[in-house]
């Protein structure tokens, strides 16, 4: 099994997209290696951004095994996330 990856899409002018950095870097640090963290500018991506549906930023898609297991919009707290993931962690 992989591991769960977690997409951040975001724009550069967006002002909650910059709330929700320190909120993954801070997951980063927590769960390490267990889950894969990624950024997608949608304004440089609109193929990705496009493929998944995003209509508002920031919006956060999480995977496992390249199937979408929860998509969320807005900025989302750090235990949330952390309580979504887990599960995905453990399988």
């Amino acid at each position: 099994m992989s591991k769960p990856v977690l997409t951040d899409f975001f724009a550069t002018w967006c002002g909650p997209c910059k709330m929700q950095t320190p909120i993954l870097e801070e997951l980063g640090q927590k769960l390490g290696d267990s889950v894969e963290i990624r950024k997608v500018d949608v304004d440089q991506n609109m193929e990705a951004a496009t493929k998944y549906g995003i209509r508002v930023v920031p919006t956060l898609i999480i995977e496992k095994d390249g199937i979408v297991m929860h998509k969320l919009e807005g900025v989302t707290r750090a235990d949330t996330l952390e309580q979504i993931l887990k599960p995905l962690i453990e399988e």
